[in-house]
């Protein structure tokens, strides 16, 4: 049986032409806001019990989710499989509901077992919708239903503008997720969890200060007005978290969490306990012309006093030193007694030019992105740099690792040419340089895949000792031990680099890492709840299904691994065991365990 989520993707909710014997009906337009739900697991509920499930299903929507849509005013314009589309007219209605349906299901699974339990997820947006004999089209629908997707088994996921039309006016709070990008979705989307339980969301718990004097880089408003300037705001702040961390007396936060509070109002107690640092850095960024001026205050977060603030000024083509004007700055103001030779020591090798340097800033959003789609869009930007400047390091050694992950996330069909086309830029780049932590981590990660484990290890190892606060680099070893089958030092490492990243927003990519781990020390299950936590935060990504299916299939749970292999097939339908296997980096075990599993799961040979 096709789930609605499968008939939606497909159809995408476009409208067909209509023919010149019938005329075409009219179409409206209207603001609406737009609930889409479906069942977790339904599959698997239905492999186990059909008749059971779909009777308990039914019983459901009569009894319960009908009449609280009733109940909110809505309409429901189409159920299909496991899935329903309602409309209404008021987002804090649809969300009242949303809220309502999930706290009765909680009620009503009480005394079901787990593996039994009917799950809603849903997703809530607000939208200008189309309407035809019924029917509602548009990207806003579209977007309902990823947002769908995102949400855990009797979860809630909002758009920000849900949130903002919805927020105060009911006793739920929202916890931002960031910008997420949604599968046939052009621009990303601001995505919020509901949590339910409470009107004020649940303070994470503190983290304990480091050792060393900590701090973290916020990002710098742009207040050139002048959205193109977006990029080199942000270039400036990752310019100075790479130089800052690779002085090895800070502990400074990495830029991925430091990012999650782009376009937030700062509360410095707040952040500083959030993220475990004694020192917060803000500023902005105003260009006008060839000129830019920017200032900086670095504030103490215990208490939100300020220790200093100062403004920067010069020419565009001096941005390198102003970015070490506020470096050195920002090391003065916090540990007096340091040099300024450690400063001078943490430079990299820079772009002659600044247009070849700009192209780079470009590329990075798309690089965090990971998905297909963006990994090609980094690629040009990457490109570009390089045709500026053949001998760019930290380009070349970038456009490597995204080649790298053509291949291991079977992004291309082409392996073969995405593996020497990487290897040619990891030689480059390799010949180039040999002192930029950021390169050599990019390096590794790409040699790890496409090159050769002892080769990787050795860029890693030298990357975190250039630069020990890299929490990408600690990433990287994490996957390198893993592969290696050193297990617990493996997980230690995934656990630093979250340490150092709490927020990260590439934090599933260590979930999934440690997930690697426990497989490699023959934990399946440990393996499959750290692979089931990666997927909670990024569910629409197709390659952790090979995870999935191998550790159900070695756990025994045929019906599920299979249901995993499904899926993997529908968008992969040339994908078999060996060329799994033939991308995978492991040692001989670890690939013999691997294998088995996915046949277990039923994936051809």
């Amino acid at each position: 049986m096709k789930t609605f989520n499968q008939r939606l993707s497909r159809r995408e909710l476009t409208m067909q032409e209509p023919s010149k014997s019938h005329p075409r009906p009219r179409v409206q337009r209207r603001l609406a806001a737009i609930l889409s739900a479906d069942i977790a697991g339904f599959s698997r509920l239905m492999g186990a019990d059909e008749e059971g499930t779909l009777a308990r299903m039914k019983a459901i929507r009569k009894e319960l989710v009908n009449p609280k849509i009733a109940r909110h005013h809505g309409r429901i314009v189409k159920t299909t499989g496991d899935g329903i589309l309602v409309e209404f007219g008021s987002v804090v209605e649809a969300l009242r509901c949303a809220v309502e349906v999930q706290r009765s299901m909680l009620e009503r699974n009480a005394e079901v077992a787990a593996e039994s339990r009917i799950d809603a997820r849903i997703g809530v947006n607000v939208c200008d919708v189309l309407s035809e004999g019924g029917d509602l089209f548009g990207e806003g629908v579209n977007i309902a239903s990823r947002l769908e997707r995102m949400a855990e088994p009797g979860g809630i996921c909002v758009s920000g503008r849900a949130k903002e039309d919805a927020e105060g006016k009911l006793d739920v709070a929202f916890v931002d997720i960031g910008e997420q990008r949604l599968r046939n979705i052009e621009r990303p989307i601001r995505v919020y969890r509901v949590q339910m339980e409470a009107s004020t969301p649940r303070l994470r718990p503190p983290l304990a200060l480091p050792d060393k004097p900590s701090l973290a880089v916020l990002p710098f408003p742009n207040m050139s007005g002048d959205p193109e300037q977006e990029f080199l705001a942000d270039g400036m702040v990752e310019e100075i978290i790479m130089a800052l961390s690779r002085v090895r007396s800070f502990f400074v936060i990495a830029r991925n969490t430091s990012f999650t509070y782009k376009g937030k109002a700062i509360d410095a107690k707040q952040i500083g306990r959030e993220l475990g640092v004694r020192y917060l850095l803000a500023g902005s960024l105003r260009k006008a012309g060839g000129r830019v001026r920017i200032t900086a205050q670095l504030i103490d977060a215990a208490t939100g006093g300020h220790i200093w603030s100062e403004r920067y000024g010069g020419g565009m083509e001096n941005i390198f030193e102003l970015q070490d004007r506020i470096t050195a700055n920002i090391a003065g103001a916090i540990q007096p007694s340091l040099l300024m030779a450690e400063i001078e020591r943490t430079k990299r090798k820079r772009p002659e030019s600044l247009d070849a340097y700009e192209c780079m800033l470009r590329a990075y959003p798309f690089i965090w992105a990971f998905d297909p789609q963006s990994n090609t869009a980094a690629l040009e930007h990457l490109q570009r740099a390089i045709e500026i400047e053949p001998d760019y390091p930290l380009a070349l050694a970038l456009a490597a690792w995204c080649q790298a992950r053509k291949v291991i996330y079977n992004w291309t069909p082409a392996l073969d040419d995405a593996k020497t086309e990487g290897l040619r830029l990891a030689r480059l780049a390799g010949d180039a340089t040999s002192a930029d932590p950021v390169v050599l981590t990019a390096l590794s990660a790409a040699h790890s895949v496409i090159g050769d484990l002892e080769k990787a290890t050795a860029l890693i190892e030298k990357a975190l000792a250039l630069d020990p606060s890299s929490a990408m680099a600690w990433n990287r070893s994490g996957w390198l031990n893993a592969y290696c089958d050193r297990s617990e030092i493996a997980i230690e490492h995934f656990e630093r680099a979250i340490r150092l990243s709490p927020f990260d927003p590439m934090n599933f990519n260590c979930y999934f890492g440690i997930r690697n781990a426990h497989f490699a020390a023959g934990r399946y299950e440990d393996a499959l709840s750290w692979c089931r936590k990666g997927m909670l935060e990024r569910p629409e990504l197709i390659w952790p299904l090979r995870s999935l299916a191998a550790c159900l299939g070695l756990l025994g749970r045929i019906n599920e691994a299979r249901d995993a292999a499904r899926r993997l097939c529908e968008a992969h339908p040339d994908i078999t065991v060996s060329k799994i296997i033939a991308i995978t980096p492991h040692r001989s075990d670890y690939l013999r365990r691997y294998a088995e599993g996915l046949r277990r799961a039923g994936l051809p040979e």
